[in-house]
């Protein structure tokens, strides 16, 4: 390795000799997290490598900047699916962080973790030491809780949790219009009991985005046996055998070699995880051979199982003129909302992808909701794009539990290809059902009387729209993701299970895979606070063992 390569992150340049204790692929919600506990103790060297660049965009730093992050090539994978055949043929946009901190740098700051039932429903399926009380001390053991510790939350963690910062009429009305129609108000969803409507908690400090770039990775900086190369492409992992020896990747035109003595962890996230284990080798040997690649592990559970979020949205227009698209619309406005955020870190740009919202269940037989509604003072028709020019509020269903499941695969031997994202929403008669219900409970939260002050009419989908048909032609027509992809190197004991309990790959050795590809099945609600979680509980297995 060159003496001009610069490590970025730690100030510190790297050192000659490409060998360390573990590399770790990817600097994203889980790889941050990673590189911070695996050099605490000074007894490991450590080599993170990100493909993006320093999270040094201005847009990073300020909550409501993910809406400028959405498509911004330079921080983002901009993936897209296959054509999704439940979504009557359309490709749908998959934003994906490319830069310290990944998605946990673009991504909306909710703070969730899931329900309860999640958790047991993993370790019910054979994966011991992943209930609900075997992953609740490492939630605990990340947050800096605002509120201060109880007994399900921590204080003094790596991981602002903050409240929100803004006082919003519309989303207030919101948790008393959710109330009215028989939806209790909650006032902490990672709590007890999920269920209810309220505020949402964000990923923030004093008005600031805080991603595990900035919450894990910026305090390890200085510590001279943690490496972090940027703009580093992950290209394969060499083995001997079956054990995973090295990372080859590219810095520009540079192809590099970093040897582990350890082990590699794979912290690529849903998409990129599977890729690079299909390309180095470890996937289905039909698919490997395919594209001429030397099969290593038939695996043909690597990039399969894929779930994510549907979201559908309802637009509404406003009686006054109290919206975000009204700030952002009006050049004085705008301006006054960015000096105040400047000056104090409070106003409209403190506004995460969910103000308040809730969890509902479709059905008196569930034990438990699912359905999370995401409420904004802000409409558009897409998000990352320009807001509507009338005054507006949205709020959107989402089902938590879905049954249907997609793949991804590679489309070549090239690194830098784009892997077939395939997630098949609504694919499940019980998937369809749950839309459509989910979508019923919303227009009466959104009809009923604490928010019939700020209603002028529903445009989309509009009051056209009534029937169960047409409100699932609806969904297939304008669903679109949540930005939560999971489980494609699948953690269990089963054939088609990637990593065992430990996240370690099974059939080799030296090699883990630590995000959110490895969830059994999706959590009940937003993804990031769960991925660092496994982050947490995964870097003590892997000190453990390497005792």
């Amino acid at each position: 390795m060159s003496k001009e390569t610069f490590s970025r992150a730690s100030g510190h340049p790297a050192p000659e000799a490409a060998e360390y204790d573990y590399v770790i692929v990817g600097a994203g919600s889980a790889g941050c997290v990673l590189a911070n506990r695996l050099s605490a103790d000074g007894k490991h060297t450590v080599l993170l490598l990100e493909a993006g660049p320093a999270d040094t965009n201005l847009w990073i730093h300020v909550p409501l900047g993910y809406g400028k992050l959405f498509k911004e090539k330079a921080v983002n994978w901009m993936y897209q699916t296959e054509p999704e055949p439940g979504l009557d043929g359309r490709t749908i946009f998959q934003p994906r962080g490319k830069v310290l901190g990944g998605s946990s740098s673009i991504n909306g700051l909710l703070y969730l973790r899931g329900q309860h039932q999640d958790y047991d429903r993993w370790r019910q399926r054979g994966n011991a030491g992943w209930g609900y009380d075997d992953v609740l001390p490492y939630f605990k053991k990340s947050e800096d809780q605002q509120r201060g510790e109880n007994e399900f939350h921590g204080a003094g963690g790596l991981l602002p949790v903050s409240d929100w910062r803004h006082a919003d009429p519309l989303s207030e009305a919101f948790v008393v219009a959710a109330a009215e129609t028989g939806i209790p108000t909650n006032p902490d969803f990672n709590g007890a009991a999920q269920e209810g409507a309220g505020f949402f908690q964000t990923t923030t400090r004093r008005g600031r985005r805080a991603s595990t770039a900035y919450s894990y990775l910026r305090p390890a900086r200085s510590r001279n046996n943690l490496h972090v190369e940027t703009s580093a492409q992950a290209q394969r992992i060499l083995f001997d055998g079956r054990r995973a020896k090295a990372v080859e990747y590219r810095q520009g035109r540079t192809v590099r070699t970093a040897r582990a003595r350890k082990e590699i962890l794979v912290s690529g996230g849903a998409y990129n995880s599977p890729q690079l284990l299909q390309l180095s080798g470890v996937g289905p040997a039909e698919l490997l051979r395919k594209h001429g690649i030397d099969v290593v592990l038939d695996a043909p559970g690597v990039g399969n199982d894929l779930q994510d979020h549907l979201q559908v949205r309802v637009v509404m227009r406003c009686a006054r003129k109290i919206t975000l698209n009204d700030i952002v619309n009006h050049p004085v406005r705008r301006v006054l909302a960015g000096a105040r955020y400047a000056a104090f870190r409070t106003g409209p740009l403190t506004i995460a992808a969910g103000t308040s919202g809730g969890f509902f269940k479709t059905s008196p037989r569930l034990a438990t909701p699912d359905v999370q509604i995401h409420f904004l003072p802000f409409s558009t028709d897409k998000m990352g794009e320009k807001l509507h020019p009338f005054s507006g509020f949205s709020a959107s269903v989402c089902q938590v539990r879905p049954e249907s499941r997609g793949s991804l695969r590679i489309k070549s031997a090239d690194p830098l290809v784009p892997p077939e994202i395939r997630i098949n929403y609504l694919a499940t008669e019980t998937d369809r059902t749950t839309n459509v219900e989910g979508l019923k409970i919303l227009r009466k939260i959104l009809h009923a009387p604490a928010l019939k002050p700020y209603v002028v009419e529903e445009v989309d989908p509009g009051s056209k729209v009534v029937s169960d048909e047409e409100l699932l032609n609806y969904c297939r027509r304008r669903g679109s993701t949540i930005y939560h992809p999971t489980s494609t190197c699948r953690m269990g004991n089963d054939p088609l299970a990637v990593v065992d309990q430990r996240l370690r790959v099974r059939g080799i050795e030296g090699l883990r895979v630590v995000d959110g590809s490895i969830m059994p099945d999706l959590v009940s609600g937003n993804t990031n606070a769960p991925i660092i979680m496994i982050a947490e509980k995964a870097s003590d297995m892997i000190l453990e063992d390497a005792r």
